[in-house]
């Protein structure tokens, strides 16, 4: 099967860095489900590059119409996150190793909260190669000297974190690196189809009752960081 990468962002600010440098030979958009998808090439590798939109049922169909209809071999989702883990700071950058619903909580029937119910897998693996290759391209980012990479556990939830106690929690149930609105529902989509996923996040806020004052100034940097990551690992998969 021809390699080719499939690579989602929310937001527009998180794709438009990839998509302008796409070449212009052999350029293909098409819109499907309300969702424009772009087919292309960057430095000779075929990738297809979507704006899902933001949250989790976005984000899976996105993945799955990906998956299904423009026959990507793996996908890498890029963009931005709030920060959990100690020592973690707003420009660091955390490569997925696995991906969990924070707000999964069907603990009325017995299970822990992140468990899908009836659900063999409730937390998604990353792909090794696809770690690597964040790992190995990360040197290449010169606005990012100064700001260190880990890899770790992916949180996704349906709301914004602002507030001190509910990171608290989260960091009691599942204990991730960052948390974040879309990353978990597309590695969900992969485990069922059985396509290799990473997820690259680059920290815009400290996800607790400072960020509504950093958020907005970090969400560029941060975006445009994370989409220089992703085209440095094009060069290394």
């Amino acid at each position: 099967m021809e390699k080719r990468i499939g690579i989602i962002g929310a937001m527009a600010v998180e794709v438009e860095l990839l998509k302008s440098k796409l070449s212009s030979a052999g350029k293909k958009e098409t819109k499907k489900g309300g969702i424009l998808f772009t087919e292309g090439s960057i430095d000779g590798q075929k990738v297809v590059i979507v704006q899902s939109g933001v949250g989790k049922v976005n984000a899976a169909l996105c993945a799955q119409r990906l998956i299904l209809e423009f026959g990507v071999t793996s996908i890498i989702n890029t963009g931005i996150a709030g920060a959990m883990a100690h020592g973690l700071k707003v420009l660091d950058f955390v490569v997925s190793t696995d991906a969990v619903y924070h707000d999964m909580d069907a603990t009325g029937f017995g299970y822990k909260v992140t468990e899908i119910p009836q659900m063999k897998c409730s937390d998604f693996i990353s792909d090794k190669k696809l770690i690597e290759a964040a790992e190995k391209s990360f040197s290449s980012i010169k606005e990012a000297e100064g700001h260190s990479l880990i890899k770790g556990r992916i949180a996704t939830g349906d709301q914004f974190i602002s507030d001190k106690s509910i990171k608290a929690k989260i960091m009691e149930n599942c204990n991730p690196s960052c948390v974040e609105m879309e990353g978990t529902a597309i590695a969900h989509a992969c485990y069922l189809n059985d396509t290799p996923f990473v997820i690259i996040r680059c920290m815009s806020d400290m996800a607790d009752d400072s960020g509504e004052n950093t958020y907005s100034f970090n969400e560029n940097t941060a975006a445009s960081l994370s989409g220089q990551l992703v085209l440095e690992m094009l060069k290394h998969i």
